[in-house]
């Protein structure tokens, strides 16, 4: 078990610009033990990336995060509120923690304006004008104001999930939950979603994303958390992560994806492969960037 162990925990007092801070975080289902020890956290404003094989208890971090999950043990603090205490706002709390999923999860019989505006009057209980205009308007922002009135059956994968998008920004959230939110969307309507996820990041929205795309991750993140075996395996700078690893099991996961090889030159306009810095990845299978 020692191989796996990620280093020291994370003192959740530090750094003091930190809006998320994860220690100790262990989840158990049964007698299936998903996470273990997990410490990092977010400073505010920044992106964080969380990669790892399918299992590695990624999306159940992230999940625990906003209480879809409650931990079986450790503490989570979100600013400087304790996530899992007996005295969270459950309702609040998610406000303030906006997340995208897999699926999209938009009400079939709404169209994208009046998914995007129900949360606004249920929770916010703004009134239908004020909830329309903000809805608008972060429609607008995800390129998809002309098709507020559509429903979820007339739109793209790709549209539905901007909505979704969309629909969490409109809470003003003050940190942004991705969960592998292009990886069921057909590979050439993944560039859309991440267009808005990149914008979201140059305003300075904090969001910690999971994710199977690398050039995102790569080229977007400051900070990468490889996740392996329900712990982080690994954690480090997009360029240490990506270009110096120093854990097998993180080499290992990442050539299983990309081809690395340094030193080599490719046209960025191409399509099936990317260059950052001195490492050429190119892309392994259908749909992987």
């Amino acid at each position: 078990m020692t191989d796996m162990m990620a280093g020291p925990p994370v003192d959740v007092a530090m750094p003091p610009d930190a809006i998320i801070r994860i220690k100790n975080l262990k989840k158990v289902f049964g007698d299936n033990v998903v996470l273990h020890d997990v410490n990092f956290y977010c400073p505010k404003g920044r992106v964080v990336s969380v990669l790892g094989p399918s299992g590695s208890g990624k999306s159940t971090m992230l999940r625990c995060i906003n209480l879809l999950e409650t931990p079986t043990s450790g503490e989570i603090w979100f600013e400087d509120q304790l996530v899992n205490s007996h005295e969270t706002d459950v309702d609040a709390l998610r406000a303030k923690i906006g997340m995208v999923f897999q699926q999209f999860n938009l009400f079939p019989h709404l169209t994208a304006l009046g998914n995007v505006e129900l949360a606004l009057k249920k929770v916010r209980k703004m009134d239908k004008e004020q909830a329309e205009h903000i809805a608008l308007e972060q429609l607008d922002k995800v390129g998809l104001l002309d098709r507020a009135d559509f429903l979820p059956s007339q739109l793209s994968g790709g549209q539905a999930q901007r909505v979704a998008i969309a629909r969490a920004l409109a809470m003003e959230p003050h940190v942004m939950l991705f969960d592998e939110a292009t990886s069921a969307l057909d590979p050439s309507l993944v560039r859309d979603v991440l267009d808005v996820m990149r914008d979201l990041a140059k305003s300075g929205m904090t969001m910690i994303v999971v994710t199977h795309e690398m050039m995102f991750a790569r080229d977007v993140s400051d900070h990468v958390v490889f996740m392996r075996d329900g712990v982080v395996y690994e954690q480090g700078t997009p360029e240490k992560i990506f270009e110096h690893p120093d854990r097998e099991g993180t080499r290992e996961f990442l050539q299983g994806l990309i081809d690395i090889t340094p030193g080599q030159e490719i046209l960025q306009d191409q399509p099936d492969s990317f260059m950052t810095s001195s490492v050429h990845f190119q892309r392994k299978g259908a749909g992987m960037i």
